[in-house]
């Protein structure tokens, strides 16, 4: 038992930093909340670190520490810091300011449960932790759009976590186990175990914004604050993507051909995702669709899983770029508006902040040498190498259709004049989200390129 509590120390502590969190709010000290979420998610994250490398079990095999579950306390421990100051800059002194910080360690210890899962039932703990905090993110405003994304929100979760549930049953009865590692087993019934896999792929689709359970997406973004929907779009998906990549470890490409299946799912993402971005002219809903086109890339790197030694590095080095990247556009449309419109004349009057948006975007293209290139870069080799280049084909030239919707932001920023109108300020907060991202963008993208040559 010792041994099980040690391993999973990172998980403990953000556990126990939550709950911390969660007794301040009562105590009405949001700010002492922020920094207890800071301190206890930095030691999290310090301990997952320092056990890079371990590769073991916990609790009779259900829970996995492994580079997985290891790198995604990594991400999302920082990321849940940048959420969190982004989330203090824009709802300093609500009435439920701490209750936010309480919510996203919640969500962020659903998906560090998802991540390391090695049972089924771990797959469904993590999804509800996760989810559930999301939609009460999502309502925090007490608004009529607010109230309508957290409940489509809720009622895409309902059906699509039924539907997995009643999946996951079979995979159960056949294997006669909940263990993931039950279903390397050439003699169970293929078509059972297709099924599961499909309720599966559903459940954690939903989670990940993935075609075609993502409905929920642009509408629950536009209603929640900048923040949250910032928060959404990050880290509920490396989550459930990470959950599957344990899942597909053990998934026996005889008995089912998920990587077609995926394959099929990923070019319909990014393609859908990209096409219906071009039509936004909110950038929430903009960066929403775009969130979904992400997903797609992300699913390249799970379908090399066991078939390419590329797979792992590709999921962790494109988290970190997303993240990185998606935190940073967020943090300036929470600065200066959430209308295309907003950003006319952007590159006279903040010259700095429009050169980081359009890192930022260009970075989400895959343009070098910036972080969302080398993740990009290895997501594609890894599709290569496990025999989809049509899929990694397709990816590049929705690439291309990705440039063409980022250039709605980017064109108004340097080529159009600002409307009259109040100037926004940047709270403090706000500002350090987009300044170390913006440095951690270009570092990282040129890091990875030089360790990879």
């Amino acid at each position: 038992m010792a041994t099980d509590l040690l391993n999973i120390s990172p998980q403990l502590i953000v556990l126990s930093t939550t709950v911390i969190v969660l007794c301040l709010e009562m105590a009405r000290l949001p700010r002492a909340a922020l920094w207890a979420l800071v301190v206890g998610m930095l030691t999290a994250t310090g301990v997952a670190v320092d056990m890079l490398g371990t590769d073991t079990t916990a609790f009779s095999t259900t829970f996995r520490v492994d580079a997985l579950s290891l790198w995604a306390v990594i991400i999302l421990g920082p990321a849940t810091i940048l959420f969190a100051l982004l989330g203090r800059s824009e709802l300093k002194d609500s009435a439920r300011e701490g209750t936010i910080y309480s919510l996203m360690g919640f969500s962020a210890l659903g998906a560090m449960i998802l991540a390391g899962s090695g049972d089924l039932m771990f797959i469904v703990l993590g999804l509800l932790i996760s989810t559930l905090a999301g939609m009460a993110m999502a309502a925090h405003p007490r608004n009529d759009p607010s109230s309508e994304g957290a409940m489509k929100y809720f009622i895409y979760g309902s059906v699509a976590g039924a539907i997995m549930l009643f999946g996951l049953t079979f995979w159960a009865g056949l294997a006669g186990t909940t263990l993931i590692s039950g279903i390397n087993n050439p003699d169970l019934s293929s078509y059972a175990v297709m099924f599961g896999f499909i309720t599966l792929v559903i459940g954690i689709g939903y989670a990940a914004s993935l075609f075609p359970v993502h409905f929920w997406t642009p509408d629950t973004f536009e209603g929640a604050p900048v923040s949250i929907a910032a928060y959404l779009s990050v880290v509920p998906k490396i989550g459930a993507l990470f959950a599957l990549a344990q899942v597909v470890r053990d998934l026996p490409v005889s008995l089912v051909d998920w990587p077609l299946i995926l394959a099929v799912l990923a070019a319909l993402s990014m393609t859908f995702g990209n096409v219906v971005a071009l039509w936004q002219d909110n950038v929430i809903r903009l960066l929403a669709y775009s969130t979904i086109a992400q997903s797609g890339y992300y699913v390249l790197g799970v379908i090399g899983v066991g078939q390419s030694s590329l797979a792992i590095d590709s999921l962790v080095v494109f988290g970190v770029a997303y993240l990185l990247m998606n935190a940073g556009a967020f943090a300036i449309t929470l600065g200066e508006g959430t209308r295309l419109d907003d950003f006319k004349g952007m590159g006279k009057r903040r010259p700095w902040q429009a050169v980081g948006m359009t890192i930022f975007l260009l970075s989400l293209v895959g343009m070098p040498p910036l972080a969302g290139f080398a993740g990009k870069f290895l997501l594609f080799g890894a599709a290569i190498e496990s025999g989809y280049s049509w899929l990694a084909v397709v990816a590049i030239l929705n690439s291309a259709i990705s440039l063409a919707v980022y250039m709605r932001i980017v064109v108004p920023m340097f080529f159009q004049e600002a409307e009259d109108g109040q100037i926004r300020t940047y709270a403090p907060g706000t500002s350090f989200v987009w300044i170390s991202t913006f440095v951690l963008t270009v570092v990282v993208g040129i890091g990875v390129q030089w360790f990879l040559t």
